[in-house]
């Protein structure tokens, strides 16, 4: 949005605050000149706002009485567009201020969406969590709007839910889904819950549900972890081409840095009682290619024990090997 737009519609924001506003209130409230508030208030006439001219010595500009804004028409994509924009971005490090902003702008377009949009909205903002794993934004195909709103209304009503999903090996099914909560993780958009006809905790992604229809009746969701827990350990427990277990020698919390909750998991009995001391932890993680462990591992800079497979010692032997070449060039 150019800055004189942006001002235009400042400007209809003081206005319609109520009241006259004078041309020398307007002017420092914009950072313009006066002859600049009478150009903008002619373009706000030009786009039928009834704008009005008051004389006198308390004179300035005000609104028409009654007039108002029309509702902001949105469909449920736009409106879900804008305001899961503007909700991920205060995760994005903004300043205070950016951070003020961003929660007013979704305040005011919250306000003047048709009241059915913002229930709707409001649905799904209660049943929405995520995690503290950045990605892109273009990491996945968005979740269609239709199975998005109704997976968040049945999470807020303890609803079960039919859904027509298709796995990563292009598998398809249908499942029925008592659905615990909606987690945007690394780019990508899940719903977690228990697969009802296997009767386990399972985690989908939204862009491979098809379709989702409310079922009658409810459910219980069950203690413990939240939605957003249950998806980091599912990642951390997937079945995938190789399970790697190894022993490091270190913290808990530097092995974190490198090996996260989201991709593994870690053996710790002494836990927080002993945060900062060093000792031999074991680490299970599942992965489809080795060929990232080796350079992770040597970053950790701390001793470790790989317990299998066979196959990462010997990568990690030949990326040893590699290095020492590297070293001894001149």
């Amino acid at each position: 949005m150019s800055r004189p737009t942006g001002r235009v519609l400042t400007l209809l924001e003081l206005l319609q605050s109520g009241g006259t506003r004078t041309v020398a209130e307007l002017a420092d409230r914009l950072g313009v000149e006066g002859r600049t508030v009478r150009r903008y208030v002619d373009q706000l006439i030009d786009l039928d706002v009834p704008v009005e001219s008051v004389r006198g010595r308390y004179g300035g500009y005000r609104l028409a009485p009654g007039y108002r804004l029309p509702p902001l028409m949105l469909s449920d994509d736009e409106a879900l567009a804008v305001l899961l924009g503007l909700i991920a971005g205060r995760r994005a490090g903004l300043t205070t201020a950016q951070r003020t902003a961003n929660e007013t702008a979704s305040a005011k377009i919250r306000r003047v969406l048709p009241r059915h949009i913002a229930g709707r909205l409001d649905t799904l903002l209660d049943a929405l969590a995520f995690t503290d794993v950045p990605g892109t934004p273009d990491a996945a195909e968005p979740p269609d709007s239709a199975v998005l709103l109704t997976l968040a209304d049945a999470v807020r009503h303890r609803r079960p839910v039919s859904i027509r999903y298709t796995d990563r090996a292009d598998r398809r099914s249908e499942r029925t889904l008592h659905p615990y909560g909606i987690v945007a993780h690394a780019g990508r958009w899940y719903v977690t819950g228990e697969d009802a006809s296997r009767a386990e905790d399972r985690t989908f992604r939204l862009d491979r549900i098809g379709a989702a229809r409310t079922l009658p009746g409810t459910f219980e969701p069950p203690s413990g972890p939240d939605p957003a827990e249950r998806v980091l350990a599912a990642f951390a427990t997937a079945e995938y081409r190789h399970q790697v277990t190894l022993r490091i020698h270190g913290t808990a919390a530097h092995i974190r840095t490198r090996l996260p909750a989201t991709i593994a998991t870690l053996d710790d009995p002494a836990g927080d009682r002993a945060p900062t001391a060093e000792r031999w932890l074991r680490v299970r993680l599942h992965a489809e290619h080795l060929d990232w462990l080796p350079p992770l591992l040597a970053s950790l800079d701390r001793p470790f024990v790989i317990e299998g497979p066979d196959e990462l010692r010997d990568l990690m032997a030949e990326f040893a090997e590699r290095l020492t070449s590297y070293a001894r060039r001149a």
